[in-house]
């Protein structure tokens, strides 16, 4: 049985920076990155001290029992965070404005049983989905700001180009909600900043790479997370409104390997991690 000590969080954790993965049950890691013989039981207990974040993809498809919420409280240690991808019962439909009882149901599932490891809540939305201002903003008004008095903290994942537009930026600044930065050929890149925390998926990993992407890249990824950190706008990423900018502030940081060659995700993530506690 492989040692549990795992890497060491305090200076990824203190930045502010969170790196991970999506979910932790993946056949393939069982030969690069689970020790042979780990029982898969206890996988999400070592990804956890080899990680500082985790993104629930299992949560948009159907509901989870609040029992099994405590159950991956319990198994993480301290300053963990999970991400939690909303139900598409929310996202998927043709007028978005009537979600409310999907939105609050969803929010009401569980999820506060994760307690301080609660993360940012994902609506994702289908490629399809176009941008339509007035229902749009009919839904991002029906997000909670809290659950069982834990602060809720939304990120928008839209995959039309339709949302390639001031309009969309200005509504998701005025209420103060992420636009996740989808690092991919098939979605539109929104880099520009509308929260007090990044959200940003890196879906371009590669097999012939023992980290998932060259020794540059991790090294670029790492510096755009500094930046976003310490409350500026890293150049040269595809901004849909660069003038006024956002107020200079620190923010959270949350990235995630996620899609592309999934069985290198961990590697990345932990090539990440190894760079920003340097």
């Amino acid at each position: 049985m492989a040692d549990m000590s795992g890497v060491d969080l305090t200076v990824d954790l203190g930045s502010g920076i969170r790196v991970g993965i999506g979910g932790w049950n993946f056949e393939p890691w069982r030969d690069n990155f689970y020790p042979k013989g780990w029982p898969a039981a206890r996988e999400l207990a070592y990804a956890s001290r080899r990680l500082s974040a985790i993104e629930i993809n299992s949560t948009y498809y159907s509901s989870q029992k609040p029992a099994t919420f405590a159950k991956w409280r319990e198994a993480t240690p301290e300053g963990f965070v999970f991400s939690l991808k909303a139900s598409r019962f929310a996202t998927n439909r043709r007028v978005l404005a009537e979600a409310g009882e999907s939105v609050q149901r969803f929010v009401d599932s569980g999820i506060a049983e994760l307690g301080e490891k609660l993360g940012p809540i994902v609506w994702q939305f289908a490629p399809t989905k176009k941008f339509d201002p007035v229902d749009f903003e009919a839904f991002v008004q029906s997000l909670p700001r809290q659950v069982a008095g834990l602060p809720l903290r939304h990120a928008l994942d839209v995959r039309h180009d339709s949302f390639r537009c001031a309009e969309y930026v200005q509504l998701a600044r005025r209420h103060g909600l992420a636009t996740v930065l989808t690092e991919s050929d098939d979605y539109p890149a929104i880099a520009d900043l509308s929260s007090d925390f990044v959200y940003a998926r890196i879906m371009r990993t590669r097999p012939e790479l023992p980290q998932g992407l060259a020794p540059e890249a991790l090294d670029a990824l790492a510096q755009c997370a500094r930046c976003w950190r310490a409350g500026d706008q890293p150049p040269g990423l595809p901004l849909v409104v660069p003038e006024p900018v956002p107020p200079h502030q620190p923010r959270e940081v949350f990235l995630f390997f996620i899609s592309g060659a999934k069985e290198r995700a961990p590697a990345a993530a932990m090539g990440l991690i190894e760079r920003l506690q340097r």
